[in-house]
């Protein structure tokens, strides 16, 4: 086992902190990620993990000694595809996360064509509305919709979702359809938070001046774009969500685009990644290609 064999162990310990998680992820025996682990430590003299029976972490000096790897396995990518110019020699797994119905609507059905180009790539695809550690988790690149706060990470606006309002069909049946915003008082509202428990902001649009919020009384609220879609679907009141998403419902009927011109704010798309000094070339096409897939659809 060579150094950097042990030093490509040694991050995804870090990344997963799991010794038996980084077994799996690399495809080897746990015996040999805890030999490898175990030759580094011998080799820098010093203790990188604090081991128990239920948790791995990291210490001060293993923690100063990740990123130092992470910079030179970065560089490392580099050189050996520096003179490539086969795509076919493109190769390593990237790990990314981005909204489930991102990946669901426009990311996954375009991988075959990617991986058709690269096939020495492999993808790690996480699709989840929580907001995910993008360096404890390891992961080359995020993709995020809506603002982000100071990370001190990495980040690039590829684009922005118009937002719609939006009831069922069968809602505005029942219910009728809100022709100004003082009819919101005799609707309501399906409400989305990220956390279960936190409070809802309410219905968003643009006064003229500013963007404004109102509250809205709803019977349900939920943590994730699926559920969001799925409540509206079944007629439990009005959603404010991206247009791209909800563009095939309002083509077939149904969906009902309500309150056209009172518009919430647009909400940019992000791609976030490590503060590194040199990216590897399988992650510098990688994003390039999502930039250019999520504009075909209008982001």
């Amino acid at each position: 086992m060579d150094k950097l064999e042990m030093m490509k162990i040694f991050t995804r310990v870090c990344e997963l902190e799991s010794f038996t998680g980084a077994a799996d992820s690399l495809n080897m025996p746990k015996a040999s990620v805890t030999l490898g682990i175990q030759r580094l430590e011998g080799l820098l003299d010093t203790r990188l993990f604090h081991r128990t029976t239920r948790k791995v972490t990291i210490t001060q000096d293993g923690m100063s000694f990740y990123e130092r790897c992470k910079d030179l396995l970065s560089d490392m990518d580099d050189v050996e595809s520096m003179f490539q110019r086969d795509q076919k020699n493109v190769t390593g797994r990237i790990r990314v996360d981005m909204p489930t119905n991102m990946a669901k609507k426009y990311i996954i059905p375009k991988l075959p064509e990617f991986l058709e180009s690269y096939p020495g790539i492999e993808i790690e695809l996480s699709s989840t509305d929580r907001r995910v550690d993008v360096v404890r988790e390891g992961f080359d690149c995020v993709i995020r919709v809506g603002n982000l706060t100071d990370s001190g990470l990495i980040a690039r606006k590829i684009g922005e979702y118009k937002i719609v309002n939006c009831v069922s069909a069968d809602y505005a049946k029942r219910k009728g359809i809100p022709k100004k915003i003082e009819d919101l008082s005799k609707h309501a509202q399906i409400h989305y938070v990220s956390t279960l428990g936190a409070k809802p902001d309410g219905f968003e649009y643009f006064d003229g001046q500013k963007y404004v919020t109102i509250k809205m009384k709803g019977h349900i609220t939920v943590n994730n774009s699926d559920s969001y879609e799925s409540a509206c679907l079944a007629g439990l009141g009005i959603i404010q969500v991206p247009e791209i998403g909800v563009r095939h419902h309002i083509k077939n009927g149904t969906f009902i685009e309500v309150l056209s011109k009172l518009k919430a704010e647009p909400m940019p798309v992000s791609i976030i990644y490590p503060h590194r000094r040199n990216m590897p070339r399988r992650v510098r096409i990688f994003i390039e290609w999502i930039e250019l897939t999520l504009k075909e659809f209008g982001a």
